[in-house]
């Protein structure tokens, strides 16, 4: 009986959530997605130039 109560309590507290509306849940997804991409690019860059820098005074 404690996981009905669960259920009801939660669907209880969900009722005071505040949902963000359509045009900012789209606007979080493009922010995340663009910050993402940008990471990996930054990372990607980085990964690139040591890989180079190793390569060419570490290895033979």
């Amino acid at each position: 009986m404690q996981f009905i109560e669960y259920i009801k309590e939660s669907k209880g507290e969900l009722a005071h959530v505040t949902w963000p509306t359509r045009k900012q849940a789209i606007a979080f997804t493009v922010l995340v997605i663009v910050l993402s991409v940008l990471t990996s690019l930054y990372l990607g860059a980085f990964d690139t130039l040591f890989t180079t820098i190793i390569k060419k005074f570490f290895v033979k």
